[in-house]
C-alpha cells in the first residue's frame, strides 16, 4: 500500500517507459537507433496533461525519466533493451523518492533472450521507485497482460478505439487515476486479472466492427459504477511466439468482489465471441482481392497487404503483392491503375535515383531479408526477389521516415520504394503522388488509419504471406500455451475464474 505524501508536499510522479512492438517471425532487429528517446522537458511536453499549463500540473509535481519509442519490427537486439532498461531505472533512482509513476508501455515488445520483455523491465522499474510508489500503465490492446506483469503494477488501462485513435487519451486517463488516488491519499487498488486463451489480430478484433464494438463499449459503463477504477481488454499480441500471448482482461477497483464479477463476465463474453470476431473487411487471397477491386467501380479501391505490414512489425520488403498485382492483365496492360507504396528497397531506390526520371530501370526488388532469409521455411517463399523493369517517375529525397523514395511504373501499376522502413497512413506520406488519381490503393497495412479509412471508397483484406500473417497457423507459432484458439478450435471450454491481485 502506498502512503500518502506529507502533508504540504504534492504527490512527485515519474513519466516513463519503454515501447517497441515486435514480430518473432520477422528477421528483422530494433535497434537503439531505431528508439526515438525522449527525456526531461522534451519527454515532458509530449504529454499535454504535464505541461505547466496541463489540467494535473496544479496538483503534483511531474518528473519526466526517459521514455523510448521504436516503430513496430523485428525483436528488440538484447544491447539495446539493456541500455534504454539501466537509463529509465537509473533516472528512477536519481529522481529521489517518487510517489507514482505513469508508465508508457505498448505490451508487445520481445526482446531477443526474453519471454516476457515487458515483466523484466517492470520488475527493475519496481525494484527501482519501491513497494510503496504507484505504477500506472498505459497500454495497448495488442499487448499481452502476463500475471507477472499485472502483479507489479497498481493501476492498469489500455486503448479502446482502433487503430490507437485514443492512444493520448488512455494516457492522460492512465495519468489522471494515478494523480487522483495519490491526491486522495488512497492506496492501491484490487486488479482481478484473467487471460483467455484466444488469439486473434486487431484486424479481427477491431471495435469498428461488432462484436468487438460492443464488447469494447461495455468498458465505458463498468469504469463508472461504484468501487470499479478502470477496466480494460487484450487482445494479446499473435505476432510474437511466446507463451504470455493471449487475450487477457483486467478491471481495477477498490471493490475486489465487484472488480471480480466485472473481471469473469468480460473475459466470459470475449470467449463466447471467439468465432463471431471478424476481419474488418471482407478478406481472400491476394488475387481475390485485386478481382475484386479491379471489377468494381469504387474509386479509390484500397487493399491492404496485410502479411508484411510494417505498422506491425512486418519487414517491409515483400514483393509478394507488387508479383501479383502485375500478374493480373488488367493492370499489366495498364486499362488499370494501381498505386502500391512502400517496399523497403534501399538498393533499389539508389539505382533509381543514379537514373534519374524518366529513365527506365531494371530491378530486383525486395527478399533482401524475409522468411527463408531467416531460416524459417514458408511454403509460399515470400521472400524471393522480385525483377522488373519500369519507368522512373519519382523521386523524394530525405523523407523524415522512409529516407530517400523512388516511384517506379510499369503497365498500370506505380511501386513507391524505400531505403527505410515505412508505414503509408496519412495522405502526407504520398508526397506528389495522389492516391486519388489511382483506380486501386494497395498499402502495406492491416486495418488502415483513419485518413486512408476515410479516403478509400470501397476496401479488401489481402490475406498476404510475411512476418505479420493474418493466417495465423501458417506463421508456424509452437511455444505459445496450448489449446488456444484458434490453433485449437475444437478446445474444452477454459476456467475464467479471474486471480485478485
Amino acid at each position: 500500500m502506498s502512503t500518502p505524501s506529507p502533508v504540504g508536499r504534492r504527490p512527485r510522479i515519474g513519466i516513463g517507459g519503454v515501447s517497441a512492438p515486435s514480430s518473432t517471425f520477422s528477421p528483422h532487429r530494433t535497434r537503439y537507433d531505431d528508439f526515438r528517446v525522449l527525456r526531461g522537458v522534451e519527454l515532458r511536453d509530449c504529454c499535454f496533461w504535464a505541461r505547466p499549463d496541463g489540467e494535473l500540473s496544479g496538483l503534483v509535481e511531474w518528473v519526466p525519466l526517459l521514455h523510448a519509442d521504436a516503430p513496430p519490427g523485428g525483436p528488440v537486439e538484447p544491447e539495446a533493451y539493456r541500455r534504454l532498461k539501466t537509463e529509465l531505472v537509473d533516472r528512477a533512482r536519481q529522481a529521489g523518492p517518487l510517489d507514482g509513476l505513469v508508465y508508457d508501455i505498448h505490451g508487445a515488445m520481445s526482446v531477443v533472450g526474453l519471454d516476457d520483455a515487458e515483466a523484466d523491465l517492470t520488475d527493475a522499474v519496481r525494484e527501482a521507485l519501491g513497494p510503496g510508489a504507484l505504477i500506472s500503465a498505459a497500454m495497448d490492446p495488442h499487448g499481452n497482460v502476463s500475471r507477472r506483469l499485472a502483479g507489479r503494477l497498481d493501476l492498469i488501462t489500455a486503448h479502446r478505439l482502433a487503430p490507437r485513435q485514443d492512444a493520448g487519451q488512455t494516457r492522460e486517463r492512465a495519468a489522471r487515476k494515478l494523480v487522483e488516488r495519490l491526491v486522495a491519499g488512497k492506496g492501491r487498488p484490487h486488479l482481478a486479472w484473467v487471460q483467455v486463451p484466444v488469439l486473434l489480430p486487431g484486424e479481427r478484433t477491431s471495435p469498428r466492427l461488432e462484436p468487438a464494438t460492443s464488447l469494447y463499449g461495455r468498458l465505458g459503463s463498468i469504469e463508472e459504477l461504484d468501487g470499479i477504477v478502470d477496466a480494460a481488454v487484450w487482445a494479446g499480441c499473435p505476432w510474437a511466439d511466446e507463451p504470455r500471448c493471449k487475450a487477457a482482461v483486467v478491471v481495477t477497483g477498490d471493490d475486489p468482489v465487484l472488480a471480480v464479477e466485472q473481471a469473469r463476465s468480460l473475459a466470459k463474453e470475449y470467449w463466447d465471441l471467439r468465432r463471431d470476431f471478424v476481419f474488418a473487411a471482407p478478406a481472400g487471397d491476394a488475387d481475390t482481392c485485386i478481382q475484386a477491386a479491379v471489377a468494381s467501380a469504387a474509386r479509390p479501391f484500397l487493399i491492404s497487404d496485410s502479411g508484411d505490414n510494417p505498422a506491425a512489425g512486418g519487414t517491409g520488403n515483400l514483393p509478394y503483392m507488387l508479383r501479383r498485382l502485375l500478374a493480373n492483365e488488367d493492370l499489366a496492360t495498364g486499362r488499370a491503375t494501381a498505386l502500391h507504396p512502400g517496399i523497403t528497397d534501399p538498393a533499389a531506390v539508389a539505382r533509381c535515383f543514379a537514373a534519374g526520371v524518366g529513365a527506365t530501370v531494371r530491378l530486383s526488388v525486395g527478399g533482401t531479408y524475409g522468411p527463408r532469409a531467416a531460416g524459417h521455411g514458408a511454403p509460399y517463399d515470400p521472400d524471393e526477389p522480385y525483377e522488373f523493369t519500369g519507368d522512373v517517375v519519382a523521386l523524394r529525397e530525405a523523407d523524415e521516415v522512409g529516407g530517400d523514395v523512388a516511384a517506379v511504373r510499369r503497365g498500370g501499376v506505380t511501386a513507391v520504394l524505400v531505403s527505410r522502413r515505412k508505414p503509408f497512413r496519412t495522405r502526407a506520406d504520398f508526397g506528389e503522388l495522389d492516391p486519388r488519381a489511382y483506380d486501386l490503393l494497395v498499402v502495406k497495412a492491416g486495418c488502415p488509419e483513419p485518413e486512408l479509412y476515410d479516403l478509400a471508397a470501397d476496401w479488401r483484406l489481402a490475406l498476404t504471406p510475411g512476418g505479420v500473417d493474418q493466417d495465423l497457423p501458417r506463421l508456424g507459432h509452437h511455444r505459445v500455451d496450448r489449446p488456444l484458439f484458434p490453433f485449437d478450435p475444437d478446445m474444452p471450454a477454459p476456467d475464467l475464474t479471474p486471480e485478485l491481485l
